[in-house]
């Protein structure tokens, strides 16, 4: 299983960045995925995840209104749209399946 994030990057306060995980290694259409995210000195956390087909999906609160996760199962990518960015936001964000972590991309948001 391999899962590597991108997207990542410096955004001010209110900004919008994209977040893309593309998935190999297993039948990416049959699975549940979902993204975590570790801010300094703090544990990883719940952020979001999508059933396999997409047609449902959960967030935490901090999250919720403001990132939108979907997939593309054709394309064996899940994708997580961050609107409204907070500095709060600040962290490694991870996507995650069965156990197998990305290595993680890093959202930093600040002026």
């Amino acid at each position: 299983v391999q899962l590597v994030e991108s997207g990542g990057g410096l955004v001010q306060p209110g900004g919008s960045l994209r977040l893309s995980c593309a998935a190999s290694g297993f039948t990416f259409s049959t699975a549940s995925m979902y993204w975590y995210r570790q801010a300094p000195g703090k544990g990883r956390e719940f952020v979001a995840e999508i059933s396999n087909t997409g047609d449902t999906t959960n967030y935490a609160d901090s999250v919720k209104g403001r990132f939108t996760i979907s997939r593309d199962n054709a394309k064996n990518t899940v994708y997580l749209q961050m609107n409204s960015l907070k500095p709060e936001d600040t962290a490694v964000y991870y996507c995650w399946v069965g156990n197998y972590w990305g290595q993680g991309t890093q959202v930093t948001v600040s002026s």
